[in-house]
């Protein structure tokens, strides 16, 4: 391959960066879930497993966003 053609596929849209910060977020936002669900697991106070209910719940509903909105982008291209 000549060196023209490894920069043309080495160029990165915007859609492709879009997409890497979003799978990026996507990462992360599975680690908190994972690590909210281990400090939900060994919370024996009332009012810190309701907190972690919620914040279970609000890190599933961006997981659901980043998700959907990967799925929008690869279905554009």
């Amino acid at each position: 391959m000549n060196q023209s053609s490894r920069k043309l596929f080495s160029r990165r849209g915007p859609r492709d960066e879009e997409r890497l910060a979003l799978m990026d977020s996507l990462s992360r936002t599975r680690t908190q879930i994972q690590q909210a669900y281990g400090s939900f697991n060994s919370a024996s106070d009332g009012d810190l497993i309701e907190s972690y209910v919620f914040e279970i719940n609000s890190l599933q509903a961006r997981y659901n966003y980043l998700l959907r909105r990967v799925k929008e982008l690869e279905g554009a291209t």
